[in-house]
């Protein structure tokens, strides 16, 4: 079987799929206020990511994340994640969510087959929720939460993106609700995608720092678990829950690097801090059959970089927000 090998020898195993760039929120870290969707007609269909996801699997890759925007704006998602769920060779399906929507999609996303779910969640404070998201959807964040743990998916994990002066106050609230709740937190530090109106040099806050605050209360444990993803993930005495840091500055995670993402749009993107990407919606929409859109696919790999370079001391390297790239 072919595989999908960038240059560095890097085995290609993860995929991540934006099906939209539409969100119900307006994270200061991952879109604009102001913020023009996209027409309809410019973001893949359900056949198209289908296609697409049938041609990695035959690739090797078995893990697929759906993403956005916010993927539950996207009307029958169930239905799609069922599809990718029969491919032979996808052994997960799970996606990444603001959880606004998890109180009526839970249940049919658990029954679709999603393996696990990641709720972004920053803030336990209304006040705050509202400044970062620009929206007051907190309770329906938190009892998303809840009726997600109604079922018995194979993991849910909260992700915080944590910045100095905005909510590193609350490091040690997100570990306890994630304690109680007895699902898995990750911390991550803020990537430098999009202008977003402050300087994130002075927002910045390493993984070892937010490790410091948590340790104040906790002891750690060093854990070999791993999701496939970058996290690296400590334990705790005593409990269920693991507490993951996803650390972009200041412990690089290239060398490890086994996935790349397609955005809303069907542009393939090798690597999150670099803009190299190729288009594969007008490709497929050329009429090209399944072994050019697979040759596609392993000559794209060519281009993947060793590694990004994220310089907070310099201005906004990725023009793109997080919101147009898929998490």
């Amino acid at each position: 079987m072919k595989q999908l090998i960038d240059p560095f020898g890097r085995k290609i195993e993860y995929l991540r799929i934006s099906v939209t760039d539409r969100c119900d929120l307006r994270c200061s870290y991952c879109m604009s206020e102001d913020v023009e969707f996209l027409p309809r007609q410019d973001i893949l269909s359900f056949e198209e990511i289908l296609r697409l996801a049938k041609s990695f699997a035959q690739l090797g890759v078995s893990k697929i994340r759906l993403t956005g925007g916010e993927p539950l704006m996207r009307k029958k998602l169930p239905e799609l994640i069922a599809g990718i769920k029969a491919i032979g060779g996808i052994e997960e399906v799970l996606m990444t969510t603001n959880g606004t929507l998890l109180t009526q999609y839970a249940k049919p996303l658990f029954e679709a087959g999603l393996t696990r779910l990641n709720i972004s969640l920053d803030t336990l404070k209304a006040d705050r929720f509202h400044k970062l998201t620009r929206r007051d959807r907190l309770q329906a964040v938190l009892e998303g939460i809840a009726e997600a743990k109604k079922y018995a998916f194979e993991g849910i994990k909260l992700n915080a993106v944590v910045m100095k002066g905005m909510n590193d106050d609350e490091i040690i609230a997100l570990t306890d609700f994630a304690i109680t709740n007895e699902i898995d937190i990750t911390f991550i530090e803020e990537m430098p995608l999009g202008e977003v109106g402050y300087d994130r040099s002075v927002t910045f806050l390493s993984s070892a720092e937010i490790r410091s605050v948590i340790e104040q209360k906790y002891t750690l444990l060093d854990s070999t678990y791993k999701t496939g993803g970058p996290a690296v993930y400590a334990g705790l005495a005593d409990e269920k829950t693991k507490i993951g840091f996803i650390s972009p500055h200041s412990n690089n995670f290239c060398s490890s690097c086994n996935r790349v993402r397609i955005t809303a749009v069907g542009r393939l993107l090798l690597c999150l801090g670099n803009e190299n990407s190729q288009d594969l919606r007008t490709f497929m929409r050329a009429g090209c059959d399944d072994k050019k859109l697979t040759d596609k696919l392993i000559d794209a790999l060519r281009l993947k970089p060793e590694k990004h370079d994220f310089d907070l001391a310099e201005e906004v390297q990725i023009l793109r927000f997080m919101s147009h790239t898929g998490g």
